[in-house]
């Protein structure tokens, strides 16, 4: 734990924290002595989050209310931490828009890039130049199983997911010389509020967010992407290599379909 503190901290900031993997992300790391800043969009079960994480582990907390998809971000960020070193960060803050690509509105489809792309690539380039000359520092970036092919009636969000994927390889070799080391987690159905509140018809499969995250942690610093649980590399490695290209997005397309439709 001590090993871990000293080369990501002494201070992680997590997106998308009041809730689900995001505050599963703030539990480990607060186990860890990580002092947290936590963004989310709804202040109530943040600074709730954030007053219990003080209490049982006596470290400092901050929080901010606020959408990772606002064009101000980094500004908002930067007054949050003001002269501390963010040793890890975490964007754990998603958006999908879920139904036939043509029945969404154009500005939700743009929601999905401004979080899910937008977000992360400004905030992994504004804190990884912080990181560099310090020689040491960590970036998480929480994709998803959907990312691997083409995913019909969630096009956007799946595209949005591939774009995490290659940024954090292509980032993972890039500031690894420099100590920082950069990692894609890709989660498959995970037991959420935001993943149940969407309703889906059919049951599958589903993993708590807690092992999801002590997965990513244990894969920081050791290989650019993981795929968390077992279940789901089975089936990465289905639709990744036995599979043709074609075959997995029909795959995707009826399961989909047969779980919302």
């Amino acid at each position: 734990m001590k090993d871990f503190r000293a080369r990501y901290g002494p201070w992680a900031l997590v997106t998308g924290a009041s809730e689900g993997i995001g505050e599963s992300f703030a539990r480990a790391l607060a186990s860890r002595g990580l002092n947290l800043m936590l963004v989310a969009r709804r202040e109530g079960p943040l600074e709730a989050l954030a007053a219990e994480l003080r209490a049982a582990h006596a470290i400092q907390v901050r929080t901010a209310s606020a959408d990772v998809a606002r064009p101000d971000l980094l500004a908002v960020l930067d007054v949050l931490a003001g002269d501390d070193e963010i040793g890890l960060l975490v964007h754990n803050a998603a958006f999908s828009a879920l139904g036939p690509f043509l029945d969404r509105p154009l500005d939700d489809l743009m929601k999905v890039i401004d979080v899910n792309c937008r977000a992360p690539l400004a905030m992994a380039h504004h804190f990884a130049r912080r990181m560099v000359p310090r020689g040491r520092g960590g970036i998480i970036l929480m994709s998803s199983l959907a990312g691997g092919q083409g995913t019909p009636m969630v096009a956007a969000y799946a595209a949005s997911k591939a774009f995490e994927i290659v940024l954090a390889e292509g980032l993972w070799d890039e500031l690894r010389p420099h100590g920082v080391d950069v990692l894609a987690c890709r989660a498959g159905p995970t037991r959420t509020p935001s993943y149940e509140a969407s309703r889906p018809r059919k049951k599958v499969p589903m993993m708590e967010s807690g092992p999801v995250v002590e997965e990513a942690l244990a894969a920081l610093g050791r290989k650019p992407v993981v795929v968390a649980g077992r279940l789901n590399r089975a089936v990465n490695f289905v639709m990744q290599r036995l599979l043709s290209r074609s075959a997995a997005v029909r795959f995707m397309g009826s399961s989909t379909r047969k779980m919302y439709e």
